[in-house]
């Protein structure tokens, strides 16, 4: 079973990138995934097959292809992995998938306490680009040589 936590955005960038360059047809039948209307993937403007790029796309994080039966009882995981990654996403029925949020108790009103000053925020730092092989796309070990090439 594939696990999704190590697709980085890149990852997924490279997968469209790959799928625009050769269609999507020929992007399915070389993988080996079938056409289906259920999840997609819209980035500028365009629509992409939701667990074909995110085969492909766990292909250049790990360096293995996530099949088809990989993703069939993860698919709504890997939906999520790619929202946190700023990606749109849609499910099964054509409406965008909604934020979970927590369903909260409801409790007695408490009384209103003096609020602690405000403590200021830090930025979010921005995700870190991991560096590629120019030949095969999987992403470098810490020596910054490939595993698979040299």
């Amino acid at each position: 079973m594939a696990t999704f936590s190590s697709v980085a955005r890149q990852h997924v960038l490279q997968a469209i990138e790959e799928y625009d360059r050769r269609g999507g047809d020929d992007f399915l039948a070389v993988y080996g995934f079938v056409p289906q209307d259920a999840w997609t993937l819209r980035h500028e403007g365009r629509e992409y097959d939701l667990p074909a790029v995110v085969g492909v796309a766990h292909r250049f994080a790990t360096g293995r292809l996530a099949t088809p039966d990989d993703l069939g009882h993860n698919l709504a995981g890997a939906a999520a992995i790619l929202r946190k990654r700023g990606f749109d996403v849609t499910q099964p029925g054509g409406a965008a998938a909604p934020v979970a949020t927590p369903v909260r108790a409801k409790r007695a009103p408490t009384p209103r306490r003096q609020a602690a000053p405000a403590a200021p925020r830090r930025t979010a730092e921005p995700e870190r680009v991991a560096p590629v092989c120019p030949t095969c796309f999987t992403t470098l070990a810490g020596t910054g040589r490939c595993d698979y090439c040299d």
